[in-house]
């Protein structure tokens, strides 16, 4: 009789004691299958990303002008749900406003995608001139206040001022590469930091783990019920 209550009482693999903080070892290593999982898929999309990143530094014209039509039809879809929110608005003050938000979003979509060169070089001198004027206010500040980051203000005013240059310097040429560079760096570096974390966090996941075995391994041979208790996060 006493041996059948210590069964019952006893949860069985792979089941959860409600409220009581109790998992057995099959539910341990269900949620480490679960999280490495997680985050292998984490660091093959890094992968993915840091592919096309340096893919892209290769050809970054194409990538330019693909950016380019991408960002033309994000305008004329964005353009079309403006357009659509604002009929369906219609009576209230914003409809006029709505349609000439969706209106203008439509005609850049338009100019855009007939001429993605045109706005490439476009994109690139407003670059340039947010180079220029950001490393411009960074120096003038850097200089001005003299706060504890006055070296890193420093640099970081003379590189944009250098770069808004250099892209200016070369410009109407320099838009078939520079926009193209950008997102393949960003892509390349976004890549690199979730290889970084996919990777970093299947190590922890598993260092977690075996600290939780080795710590519950002599009371679970002490008792002989093969429940582990972990505290709940």
């Amino acid at each position: 009789m006493l041996g059948s209550r210590k069964a019952k009482a006893a949860p069985a693999a792979g089941d959860t004691a409600p409220g009581t903080g109790v998992y057995t070892a099959e539910d341990v290593d269900a949620e480490t299958a679960r999280l490495s999982r997680g985050f292998g898929r984490l660091a093959a999309l890094g992968a993915v990303l840091a592919v096309a990143g340096l893919v892209g530094l290769v050809y970054t014209g194409f990538v330019t002008l693909t950016s380019m039509i991408l960002f033309g039809w994000l305008l004329l879809v964005g353009g079309a749900i403006g357009l659509l929110h604002a009929v369906q608005a219609r009576g209230t003050n914003f409809f006029w406003l709505g349609v000439v938000v969706a209106a203008l979003n439509i005609a850049a979509g338009v100019v855009v995608i007939k001429s993605p060169d045109a706005a490439a070089e476009a994109l690139t001198m407003f670059a340039a001139l947010l180079f220029l004027t950001g490393g411009v206010f960074r120096l003038v500040g850097s200089l001005v206040v003299r706060g504890p980051q006055f070296g890193w203000t420093l640099v970081q005013g003379a590189f944009g001022l250098l770069l808004g240059i250099l892209v200016l310097a070369s410009w109407p040429s320099s838009s078939e590469y520079v926009i193209g560079t950008f997102i393949s760096l960003a892509l390349l570096f976004d890549g690199l930091g979730l290889i970084a974390t996919g990777f970093g966090g299947r190590r922890v996941v598993g260092l977690v783990s075996e600290r939780i075995t080795e710590s519950e391994r002599p009371r679970e041979a002490a008792d002989g019920s093969g429940v582990k208790p972990v505290q709940p996060e």
